[in-house]
């Protein structure tokens, strides 16, 4: 597993800080997230009231396409489907559904999903998008912020986008000068927002 390459947590309390230090680590890891994080700063002063955790992901890998985890054989209009990833199954069910309708989509075992399809409906089968990781990420990344940051501050603004992802809150209303404030904690990780 590798591990962030920066993360600091800047409090005017030094135990305030350390102690947030274990939330985010306990909270990062409950979730999985540490190997998706590549740099994390968090910023906590309750005197303002002001929480801001800003950061950097790694890459993320790309969107599973069905040819991915799966074999398509098509046959005079006839396409079976191996499923060699049971992971992605449920998402794919739900696609074909959409796609071609319940009634046209037979799954006579876990590992098998039978159709028949015209060469018009065919095409581009293979290359169909049945998962991007990205999207889960994001609710996982936000969801995990919230839990860190302090009871109460219910005043949020969050971003995320190109890999850089932010979330300020107060319990009372942010600071007209937020933007600035998050891109210099963007800077101290050497990193611009």
């Amino acid at each position: 597993m590798e591990a962030v390459e920066y993360f600091e947590v800047e409090c005017p309390e030094k135990a305030g800080g350390d102690y947030y230090r274990h939330i985010a680590d306990v909270v990062l890891l409950d979730h999985n997230l540490i190997r998706v994080i590549w740099k994390l700063h968090i910023f906590i002063d309750p005197r303002i009231p002001l929480f801001i955790a800003a950061g950097r992901t790694r890459k993320v890998p790309g969107i599973v396409k069905l040819r991915d985890f799966s074999d398509v054989n098509a046959r005079e209009g006839k396409v079976t489907i191996s499923i060699g990833d049971e992971s992605y199954l449920a998402p794919l069910l739900q696609i074909l559904w959409e796609k071609f309708g319940k009634e046209r989509v037979e799954q006579p075992d876990r590992f098998t999903i039978v159709m028949n399809l015209s060469e018009s409906e065919l095409q581009g089968l293979e290359d169909l998008p049945v998962y991007d990781p990205s999207e889960s990420l994001y609710k996982d990344l936000i969801y995990a912020l919230q839990v860190i940051q302090p009871e109460g501050f219910k005043v949020r603004r969050q971003y995320y986008g190109k890999g850089r992802f932010y979330l300020v809150a107060s319990e009372d209303t942010l600071p007209e000068d937020i933007e600035e404030i998050v891109r210099e904690k963007f800077s101290l990780m050497g990193e611009s927002l």
